[in-house]
């Protein structure tokens, strides 16, 4: 192979090593990025998830405390039709 043949793919691979590295580094920081966003989304969803926990508990409260309310206004319905 001639030397010029020879620099000329020297100097191909050295654009595409150049590439690659850009390449590399772009990927690298959309990795970055994605991690962040994923981060956020994560404690998005932990907050999420602890309210339906405290929604869940206070509608088992209410179903627990409702043939009570329930009964009570009935009672109290009854009482006042008595007089």
């Amino acid at each position: 192979m001639s030397k010029h043949r020879v620099g000329g793919h020297e100097g191909s691979f050295g654009f595409l090593t150049h590439q690659v590295k850009a390449v590399h580094k772009d990927l690298l920081e959309f990795e970055a990025k994605t991690e962040q966003w994923f981060k956020k989304v994560d404690e998005r969803f932990d907050q999420v998830d602890q309210r339906f926990d405290r929604l869940d508990r206070k509608v088992d409260g209410l179903a627990k405390a409702l043939p009570g309310i329930v009964g009570d206004a009935v009672r109290e319905a009854n009482r006042d039709k008595k007089r």
